[in-house]
């Protein structure tokens, strides 16, 4: 039992010990010994620059773990104490200068927004040549873009981004590097108008320029349907009149072949003129050949011709027409009436 007692205690101080030696002890003395300049870390796209008496003694720019007291010996343990580590931040950055204002070569005010990358490649020059490199590397790309930009032509401006954003890169680039900084892209993100009443009068001939070209473009359909209709009516009057110039043809053909057999025409002649009063709704009396110089049918006759030319209008050369006599019966005709 005491046995047990004392290896439970055993244990107990042992973790204990280990406890204090992992959370304490190796936190404490990793502290002093990056204090003094025995280790440092360096992280992806970060340099570190070691400033002693006034002087750069060191640059470390590779990730990873670095020993200072190798390259600096004893000045590793005051660098701390009497000297400076200043951290530089190497990754990529951008920025974007909105409205820089300009004048096209029409004397139009424009405004022109430059976006523009940078990275931080000499920590030195970053640090010690420049209070705010930041800053005037924007005020230097403004001013390029002021200097390049100003008195281009309008239309150049509007549609020859990449040759503008060259223009500005190269003059800004040897000037940035004096600072510690590289220029990335630069580009010529958006050029518009600054002046508020332009903007409304170009609206407003964009406006009725469009209306013009949809006016333009209606009227040109509609002189396209009109020509096609004209086209497609003289083909149709053309063949009309072709038809008809070939109807008095084919029926004088006709009667033609018909005409050389004397009968035949005679027949169908009469059939016409029978069909024609059948047509024309005219009124028929028929008499008996024997009772044709009768003084009673004549009066008949005369009678119904009376009563029907009145409400009939005929030709002046209207006649009687006394049909071919049936067996047995006499036809008469007055041509004109009903």
């Amino acid at each position: 039992m005491d046995g047990m007692i004392t290896g439970v205690g055993l244990i107990a101080a042992t973790s204990f010990f280990v406890f204090i030696g992992c959370f304490i002890v190796v936190p404490t003395l990793l502290f002093l010994l990056r204090q003094f300049g025995f280790y440092v870390i360096v992280e992806e796209r970060q340099s570190l620059v070691y400033v002693l008496f006034g002087k750069v003694r060191l640059i470390l720019d590779e990730p990873g773990l670095h020993f200072p007291i190798q390259s600096l010996s004893w000045r590793a343990l005051l660098v701390n104490f009497f000297g400076d580590v200043r951290t530089v931040d190497l990754r990529l950055d951008q920025e974007y200068l909105r409205a820089t204002p300009v004048n096209s070569e029409e004397g139009a005010p424009m405004g022109i927004g430059m976006w523009y990358e940078m990275w931080i490649s000499d920590p030195v020059s970053y640090l010690f040549k420049n209070a705010d490199p930041r800053g005037s590397l924007r005020a230097n790309v403004g001013n390029a873009t002021v200097r390049n930009l100003s008195n281009l032509k309008l239309a150049n401006m509007l549609e020859d981004r990449h040759s503008m954003s060259a223009l500005v890169r190269d003059e800004v680039d040897a000037k940035s590097k004096e600072w510690g900084y590289s220029l990335g892209s630069v580009y010529v993100r958006k050029v518009h108008f600054r002046d508020v009443n332009m903007i409304q009068q170009i609206e407003e001939k964009v406006v009725n320029r469009l209306r013009q070209v949809t006016s333009a473009i209606r009227q040109d359909g509609t002189n396209q349907v009109n020509l096609i209709t004209s086209t497609a009516e003289r083909q149709a009057a053309v063949a009309f009149a072709k038809a008809a110039a070939m109807r008095p043809f084919i029926v004088g053909g006709a009667l033609n072949t018909i005409a050389q057999d004397p009968e035949v025409a005679q027949v169908m002649f009469e059939i016409l003129e029978n069909q024609k009063m059948l047509e024309g709704n005219v009124n028929v009396t028929l008499m008996p050949p024997e009772k044709r110089n009768d003084p009673l049918t004549q009066f008949i006759t005369a009678t119904q011709t009376a009563q029907t030319v009145p409400t009939t209008k005929a030709p002046p050369s209207a006649t009687s027409y006394t049909p071919p006599a049936l067996p047995g019966e006499q036809g008469t005709l007055p041509l004109g009436g009903h």
